[in-house]
Order: structure tokens, then C-alpha cells, then sequence
């Protein structure tokens, strides 16, 4: 009677801890790893002339990768240059006086902002504030005139400097920087070749951090929120290789199960989509199937 009741008492113990399985052996989700992936274009027109990478490099945030041929656009500004030169010769009348001017100007802003402290402390007058504050705008209006006199040679001048600025613009876009961290994926372009504004150059992503997409039913999305840590699992040599993960996301709206979802009767339902956050240790791969596993003890706590 006793060995009945000790082996009755075993075979209760080894129940309740298979009864107490996750999910009767099955995942919560199923779906693939993904990664934000960054397309790097090119930002003008013209030859490759150096295109350092390759796929699979790790790249810095900032890192110089290359540049386009900048000739023709040194030989624009060079051109803008000497006729910047050659009005400004014919010219130097109005531009010595406005110079005058600017001087004279900074001068008197100068003290009118000396003879304000000096009010503040008592040592200085108002006709002195009104005398500085005359002066200020005798030069402004000095300016004015001198500006409307000469309107076109000014906006002349003015009209080359915003060209040179453009230009000194599309030489920075020339060189090709790295914007973000992370492993060239593809490779589109390289070097001595002809691109253009737009052209996409390669790809990269920060594989670090993975994010697993799944998608859960109904009945389990109360057993998960984000900020969750849960248990990924991939696919190993002998058995299934697990990992942390944290929950970031969880879509509002349902959809309808994507072929991705492994069992026929999850297959036939509404899921949500549920982000995951996994640290990657080398062996995850944009696309590898996962599965996530809740623990459901923590989101009771």
C-alpha cells in the first residue's frame, strides 16, 4: 500500500509539471528577425572616384567613404570668382563705402550700449543715448542710400556669393559620409562609375540589436507589454539556442495571420504584431525564423 501511494504521489508531481508547460510545448509567436535598414544614395552627379567598402564591413557613424568628382564644380566657382573680381573692380567706390560704413557703424553700437551701463550706474545722461541713437541712424540711413544708388552692382555681388555658397554646397554633398553605425548589407555602386543625384550607393543596418517581428493571437496579447522581457528561440545544431528579448512594440490594430505563422489553426485567425528586441551575439540573420516564448509568471507580478 505504501509503494501504491508513493508511486501515485510521483506520477501526481510529474503531471502537474508537464501540465505546467508553456503552451502545451508551443511557442507564443513565431516570425523573422529584421533590422532597420538605411539605403545611401548619392547627394550629386558625376564620377565615383573613390568608393572604399564592401559588404559585410562594419562602418562608423561619420566615417569618410568616398567622393565624387569635384572638377567641374571647382572650375564653376573658380568662374564665379574672377567675375566676382572683375565687378568688384569696376566697383570698389561703393564697396570701400560701404565698408565705411559698417565700421562706423559698429563704432557707434558700441557705445550706445557703453553709455546705456553708464545711465544704469548713474554716470551717464540721456542727451548722450539720444546723440549715440541720432548717429545710428544718420548710418543707417547713409547705407540705405548708398545700397539704392548702387542696387544693381550690390545685388550683383550678392547674386555670385549665394552661387559660390550652392556650389560650395554640392562640393560637401560630393564627399560620401556614413550617416549611422552599422554592416553594409548590398553594395550598388563602385568606383569610376557614373552616378547621379539620388542613385542608391549601399545599404546598411545596425545588426546589434535585432528586432524579431511575430505575431500573437487574441488570447495571449494579454499576457505581453512592452518593456517585457521574454525568451527567443532559433533553431541550433542539436536544439533550440535561446536568447533575451524585450518587447518595444505592440501593433493596436489586428490583422489577419501572414503566412509566416507555423501551425494551420493559428493560420485561420486575427494576430497582432509584436516587436522584440534581441541582442545579437554574430549568429542572427536579417530574416532567420525565431519563435518567442512569454513567461506569463511576470506579467502576473
Amino acid at each position: 500500500m505504501k509503494n501504491y501511494n508513493y508511486i501515485l504521489g510521483i506520477s501526481v508531481i510529474v503531471f502537474g509539471l508537464f501540465s505546467c508547460g508553456d503552451n502545451n510545448g508551443k511557442a507564443d509567436g513565431y516570425g523573422n528577425f529584421e533590422a532597420t535598414e538605411i539605403t545611401i544614395s548619392a547627394e550629386n552627379n558625376g564620377k565615383l572616384i573613390q568608393f572604399k567598402l564592401e559588404e559585410g564591413d562594419l562602418l562608423k557613424q561619420d566615417q569618410f567613404i568616398g567622393y565624387i568628382d569635384t572638377i567641374p564644380l571647382a572650375l564653376q566657382r573658380e568662374q564665379l570668382e574672377v567675375s566676382k573680381a572683375v565687378i568688384s573692380s569696376k566697383s570698389k567706390g561703393v564697396l570701400s563705402q560701404i565698408a565705411v560704413l559698417n565700421s562706423r557703424l559698429k563704432t557707434a553700437n558700441t557705445n550706445k550700449s557703453r553709455v546705456e551701463n553708464l545711465i544704469k550706474d548713474n554716470a551717464g545722461t540721456q542727451k548722450q543715448l539720444d546723440d549715440v541713437t541720432g548717429e545710428i541712424d544718420v548710418i543707417r540711413n547713409q547705407m540705405r542710400s548708398v545700397e539704392i544708388q548702387n542696387a544693381p552692382v550690390v545685388n550683383e555681388l550678392k547674386t555670385i556669393d549665394v552661387q559660390i555658397k550652392q556650389i560650395d554646397d554640392q562640393i560637401q554633398k560630393s564627399k560620401i559620409i556614413n550617416p549611422v553605425n552599422g554592416t553594409v548589407l548590398t553594395k550598388y555602386a563602385e568606383p569610376n562609375e557614373i552616378t547621379a543625384f539620388g542613385k542608391p550607393l549601399y545599404k546598411i543596418a545596425d545588426l546589434n540589436t535585432m528586432q524579431l517581428r511575430v505575431y500573437i493571437s487574441e488570447t495571449e496579447l494579454a499576457n505581453i507589454k512592452i518593456g517585457q522581457e521574454v525568451t527567443v528561440k532559433i533553431d541550433d545544431s542539436d536544439s533550440m539556442k535561446s536568447y533575451k528579448g524585450t518587447v518595444t512594440w505592440i501593433a493596436s490594430e489586428a490583422e489577419f495571420t501572414p503566412k509566416i505563422i507555423q501551425t494551420k489553426e493559428e493560420r485561420v485567425a486575427l494576430v497582432y504584431a509584436v516587436k522584440v528586441d534581441v541582442i545579437n551575439d554574430g549568429s542572427l540573420k536579417i530574416g532567420m525564423p525565431a519563435e518567442m516564448w512569454v513567461n506569463n509568471s511576470e506579467v502576473n507580478n
